[in-house]
């Protein structure tokens, strides 16, 4: 196959998109501040304000909405809770600074209560649950009269002055403002230009395969939260002081949060500048209607929001952001059918000894209902062994893979995998699994499709490294040991399922296994690639690392594998070597029937 002729972009026109892109966005943050200075108007410096103060929220939505993939349809808990705490603790003679904070601190408990539970279950729980908990604030809001002022709301005391963010003129506001969305767009760059951004990239995308390469999903997820709740909580507290008057029907409002998220998804969900260029895209045609048309352009804004949505989501799928990344070429598109070279086995090559047992699986059960999907599996995987894993469809191979890797847990019997520090642990979970050595890929090829190759894997090299430096080395060292190095700023859904597969073993080999469980990674893909696959195989296991692998292409599992388990309705029926497994009459008769195994 050949690429089409798409030039990759150089370094340097890479670093002048950059550049320009950076200078763009200094431009536009310059203007926020500069356009109402220079036109004076009370109304102009109103919408700067607002324009502001909606790109923090949303921003802040962002990080959790966006980056960890979590639908906060219920953002405003945290809006109204730094309202009230820094309105309330005003009243009681404290200034907003530090009422602020400790309204961030509230909203992040109320963040972790809400969350925690939801994040360990999968489907729309967390969005529900964030409806829900809207409504109950709203309602205590209500209830303690004495505290909150009930359904009457409360007043600021107007205390003028920057101790208590009151002020006559608009200037100081909109630098109180400015200082916010600042914060607010430093905290969401350094987020996802550090290892937590990858990793809530990547647990956005497939958490499975974020789990399989170490990531801790619920804590990344409570962390993202965390930052979102803290952040929101404190721009709620500078706006109820430049409202100058709260009530919880305005504080803890559905409609605000469904709208700080339509600024995100307008703008471009997931990316650093998307929530801000979609609250200054929509704040001032909405703002300028209800400023010219008054009384009757209530809920005008709703139409608004609606119409633009409307269109981007037919037009423009990926947002404000999207549209200027396509126009800027920041990717670019190519079949890359040849995924790379990699160096070919040689026939004569001495496999490496075998060496101690590091994993083992006793009496492994796994029961569905009446199903009993694995019946007393037990087997021993040793050092620099490739033990290969077979079995008709419905054997129960990849439910076995799941049990020896984490993310199931069987009935009965038990896992035990040789540490580094020459001990046998017994994991319970994915981390735990990764931790100890053990690394997997799925039968259906899990990309992180968001993110650039070079991204994919260093999402297994944050497995060994905190720094991002450490493990984009460790991932393009990675790449050009599997084939993938030219391929690097591409996206992953732009390779062909060959390119997808050794993506996958090169984000399991980031993380430096030293047991490698490789679920059929030679499927679909054509006689080229195997032999391919088959040399990646062999290159790794010279390395040291221990390999089981399910294959139904027998040509690869007689090149590959030292030994051979054959799996049938969940019991092991042969044993041994390939090429007297595959004469096994039991073999025979598990996959062709019981005809072909006495002929």
């Amino acid at each position: 196959m050949t690429e089409t002729a798409t030039r990759p972009a150089t370094a340097l026109e890479r670093t002048n998109r950059q550049t320009l892109g950076w200078a763009a966005l200094g431009l536009l943050l310059a203007a926020l501040l500069v356009v109402p200075i220079v036109v004076g108007d009370e109304f102009v410096y109103h919408i700067f304000i607002t324009i502001c103060l909606f790109a923090a929220l949303s921003t802040a939505w962002n990080i959790v909405g966006g980056y960890a993939g979590q639908l906060s349809l219920g953002h405003a808990i945290f809006y109204g809770i730094g309202a009230y705490a820094g309105v309330i603790l005003v009243n009681m003679g404290v200034s907003p600074w530090f009422g602020m904070f400790v309204g961030a601190g509230v909203a992040v408990v109320a963040a972790v209560v809400v969350s925690y539970p939801c994040f360990r279950l999968h489907g729309p729980f967390f969005a529900l649950a964030t409806i829900a908990f809207l409504e109950v604030f709203r309602v205590l809001a209500l209830h303690f009269r004495d505290l909150t002022g009930g359904a009457t709301g409360l007043m600021i005391p107007l205390k003028i002055g920057w101790e208590w963010m009151v002020f006559r003129e608009r200037l100081p506001a909109l630098l109180i403002a400015f200082g916010m969305l600042l914060v607010c767009l430093a905290v969401a760059w350094a987020i996802r230009s550090r290892r937590l951004g990858f990793q809530l990239v990547a647990t956005r995308e497939r958490e499975s395969a974020a789990r399989a390469a170490g990531v801790a999903t619920v804590r990344v997820r409570l962390i993202a939260v965390s930052v979102s709740a803290a952040l929101s909580a404190m721009v709620g507290t500078f706006h109820a002081m430049y409202l100058t008057y709260i009530e919880p029907a305005s504080m803890f409002s559905l409609q605000l949060s469904i709208q700080i998220a339509m600024f995100a998804l307008i703008g471009g969900i997931g990316t650093i500048w998307g929530p801000l260029l979609g609250a200054v895209l929509l704040v001032p045609i909405t703002e300028f209607a209800r400023g010219a048309l008054g009384a009757e352009a209530i809920g005008l804004h709703g139409f608004v929001y609606g119409l633009v949505l409307m269109l981007v989501v037919l037009f423009m799928p990926d947002g404000i952001m999207g549209v200027l990344s396509r126009f800027s070429g920041a990717r670019k598109a190519q079949d890359g059918g040849d995924e790379g070279h990699i160096a070919a086995a040689s026939p004569s090559r001495t496999p490496p000894e075998i060496g101690k047992p590091v994993l083992k699986v006793e009496n492994l059960e796994k029961h569905f209902g009446g199903l009993h999907v694995t019946n007393d599996v037990s087997f021993t995987l040793r050092e620099g062994e490739i033990l290969g894993l077979i079995g008709p469809n419905g054997a129960g191979k990849t439910t076995l893979f799941n049990m020896i890797s984490g993310f199931l847990a069987p009935d009965g019997g038990s896992v035990s995998v040789l540490g580094r520090d020459g001990t046998w642990h017994s994991p319970s979970d994915p981390g735990e699994y990764a931790a100890l050595g053990v690394g997997r890929t799925f039968q259906i090829v899990q990309p992180f499709a968001a993110m650039s190759v070079e991204e994919n894997i260093m999402v297994g090299a944050f497995h060994r490294f905190h720094a991002v430096a450490d493990a984009r080395e460790a991932a393009r060292q990675t790449a050009h040991r599997m084939g993938l190095g030219r391929y690097l700023e591409d996206e992953a859904s732009s390779l062909t399922i060959g390119g997808l597969k050794r993506l996958e073993v090169a984000r399991v080999m980031a993380m430096e296994p030293r047991v490698l469980l490789l679920d059929e990674v030679m499927a679909g893909i054509n006689r080229a690639d195997v032999r391919r696959a088959v040399d990646l195989m062999l290159s790794i296991r010279e390395t040291g690392v221990s390999i089981i692998a399910i294959e139904h292409v027998m040509q690869a599992v007689m090149a590959l594998s030292d030994r051979v388990i054959v799996l049938n309705s969940g019991e092991i029926i042969a044993e041994g070597d390939p090429k007297e497994v595959v004469r096994d009459p039991q073999v025979i008769e598990a996959y062709l029937g019981k005809e072909f195994a006495d002929a």
